[in-house]
């Protein structure tokens, strides 16, 4: 099994990053909030890793913490949540809001994940609650200055140079708004 790597990033498209490590590229798919807290290209990094191995597929997939990869490894063992519908979830939201969520039996904030309705949700939340009982996850205590910043990176990560990308954030009015809702709000504004 890998279950970490450390390397150079070296690209990033979509939810798919390429890390050299001594000449050797691995391709990991990972969440969107992994890919939004990456270094800029040609920096060092380290992920945490967990490899899917099936007959015709060989899938690495990724997470900047180990409470994402934790989560992505309960997640994999549900019915019917295979490795994309885990790493969608975790693109959605952080492990932390999935697992309160799950705890607080939040319906509504489950049906904001993409290919995921009413059903779908109440099925998860009743196959998922007993697995993630003894599961605690620490929220990051983020500031909104480190959103800001995380913003600014996850732009980058999509292919805006930095300058482009710190323009566009701080273009964003709410002040509010944690990482994800800050791209989202600054990709709105360029459109």
């Amino acid at each position: 099994m890998i279950g970490r790597i450390k390397g150079t990033l070296e690209h990033i498209k979509a939810t798919e990053v390429l890390i050299d490590v001594n000449g050797i590229g691995y391709e990991i798919q990972m969440p969107m909030t992994s890919i939004y807290q990456l270094p800029e290209i040609g920096e060092s990094v380290t992920v945490y890793t967990h490899l899917i191995v099936r007959e015709d597929l060989h899938l690495l997939c990724g997470f900047i913490d180990e409470n994402e990869k934790t989560m992505f490894k309960e997640l994999i063992k549900t019915n019917g949540v295979g490795a994309k519908m885990a790493l969608t979830i975790l693109s959605t939201m952080s492990a932390s809001d999935f697992l309160k969520a799950v705890n607080n039996s939040d319906i509504n904030s489950l049906t904001k994940i993409p290919k995921i309705g009413k059903k779908t949700a109440e099925r998860l939340l009743i196959e998922i609650r007993d697995r993630f009982k003894n599961i605690s996850i620490e929220s990051n205590n983020h500031t909104p200055s480190n959103f800001k910043e995380d913003a600014v990176n996850g732009l980058v990560a999509l292919g805006y140079n930095n300058k482009e990308a710190k323009n566009m954030i701080d273009n964003v009015q709410n002040e509010d708004l944690n990482t994800e809702e800050l791209i989202k709000e600054a990709l709105k504004n360029v459109f």
